[in-house]
């Protein structure tokens, strides 16, 4: 017999196991502990140690609890699957049987079953009214606004438009191409802490080039100005090493600290066996640069021959702001199947991924068997199941009373705005906002006060006005 035999191979996409055995028992052999010790002892070596990512799938055989019993008990021997009543008892059976039962809860509680039938929206302690802001986008990515209070927004696919208050919107000429393919495209944009002087806009975008006939990307970063809506004095001042083939992961989220450095994300570029933990690149790393695009002397790896990197270990982050409160730079990054994250990015620090992960892979299988390791650093939260989190801003002000200093995260998978109450730097609290309004690819505050969200598939961004 192998040294893993798959299990429950009651998955859509494949026989995908819930256990695994070294040794088939001749005989039951009781197990001394809850279900929880079954699913670690006999589960988590091929499906993660966190059973509430084992369970966000589909389950080709029934997810209900006499289901989940009969798939156990008698197994699927032409899928590979061997039985299990000569392994645990009917009671070790359904008390497993339970537990999976329960974990399915947290992905249930994501089944929104309606559209929202009006643009007001309740929570806790606060009204809100959807303002519509532009309309007619394919994928808002980036949010800046202007001193004048008009906006400037990225479309992915390779568009920077300025909006003005009457929703009129003009394309900006000039722009860098970029490569929209995948998850690429023209991505991110956030303005100079001091653009009333010198007018700087930075963005990020998907660059690409060809090489031997084969289209290579990365991400880029580039800086520039707004002129008689045309780009001018374009100057890029970062491009990540090296090139990939793939069009995923490009991370690519900018924010400015208090002390005008610049910090962005890379994604790993979905090789996670190659990147993330090596410092000789910098895909799947947090950087740290000046406003021209020079290194720090302070950076952590400032020596090296990738500079800029200020932390690494991370897969593809597509979260990063400025806690104002404390100065310090927050990230959400995407797990795999379960187990994105919130981290606080300090300087040197490995993130771990992906040595250490609270998710599965995409295919059921475990990305790794631990979720915590010496030298790596723990998110201050995560999510299981994902939720996709895209854009991050942190509530100033007192537009929004009920919800000042909250973590507010867009939900690209639930179509929802999660609420993230914090207390010394720990989420002690999460709401879901804007229920099944849309996939939400950005939220922001602007330099109004008020919050706006960017939503997909249609591509639209709304003013979040208090009642």
């Amino acid at each position: 017999m192998k040294k893993r035999i798959l299990l429950f191979a009651f998955l859509s996409i494949s026989a995908i196991s819930i256990m695994s055995l070294r040794k088939s028992p001749a005989k039951q052999v009781a197990i001394d502990g809850p279900a929880e010790k079954t699913y670690t002892q006999y589960c988590a070596s091929c499906h993660g140690e966190k059973v509430e990512a084992f369970v966000d799938r589909q389950w080709k055989h029934g997810n209900k609890k006499e289901q989940i019993i009969a798939s156990i008990t008698g197994g699927y021997p032409e899928l590979g699957m061997p039985t299990w009543k000569e392994v645990l008892t009917a009671q070790e059976i359904e008390k497993l049987a339970d537990l999976i039962v329960e974990n399915l809860a947290g992905v249930e509680q994501y089944k929104f079953a309606n559209k929202p039938s009006s643009n007001i929206f309740k929570s806790d302690g606060m009204t809100i009214q959807l303002d519509t802001i532009v309309t007619g986008l394919d994928s808002p990515w980036g949010f800046a606004q202007l001193p004048n209070r008009d906006y400037l927004i990225t479309d992915r696919a390779g568009k920077l438009y300025l909006v003005d208050q009457k929703q009129n919107k003009t394309v900006i000429t000039g722009t860098p191409a970029v490569m929209a393919k995948g998850q690429g495209g023209l991505l991110d944009i956030t303005l100079h802490p001091a653009y009333e002087q010198n007018g700087w806009v930075y963005m990020s975008y998907s660059k690409f080039r060809i090489e031997a006939g084969q289209t290579e990307t990365t991400t880029a970063i580039v800086r520039g100005k707004i002129k008689n809506n045309q780009w001018v004095e374009s100057q890029e001042i970062f491009e990540a090493k090296p090139y990939t083939k793939t069009f995923h992961h490009f991370g690519s989220r900018l924010a400015f600290d208090k002390k005008g450095f610049l910090f962005f994300s890379v994604g790993e570029r979905g090789m996670e066996k190659v990147f993330p933990q090596a410092l000789d690149n910098d895909n799947g790393k947090i950087h740290r640069i000046k406003d021209d695009g020079s290194i720090p002397a302070d950076n952590p790896f400032a020596k090296s021959a990738h500079p800029s990197v200020y932390s690494y270990g991370q897969r593809n982050p597509q979260g990063l702001t400025l806690n104002p409160s404390t100065g310090a730079i927050w990230e959400t990054e995407h797990g795999p199947r379960g187990g994105d994250e919130i981290n606080i990015i300090q300087a040197g620090k490995n993130y771990g991924w992906p040595v250490i992960s609270y998710g599965i892979n995409y295919d059921g299988k475990p990305i790794t068997a631990i979720s915590k390791k010496d030298g790596m650093e723990q998110p201050i939260s995560y999510w299981i199941p994902s939720i996709a989190p895209s854009g991050l801003t942190f509530v100033v002000g007192d537009k929004y009373p009920a919800w000042k200093g909250n973590l507010m995260v867009g939900s690209l998978r639930f179509n929802y705005m999660n609420r993230c109450v914090i207390k010394d730097n720990k989420v002690i609290k999460q709401e879901k906002v804007l229920v099944n309004l849309g996939r939400m690819r950005n939220v922001k505050q602007g330099s109004d006060g008020y919050l706006y969200v960017g939503t997909e598939n249609p591509g639209m961004v709304f003013r979040l006005r208090p009642l």
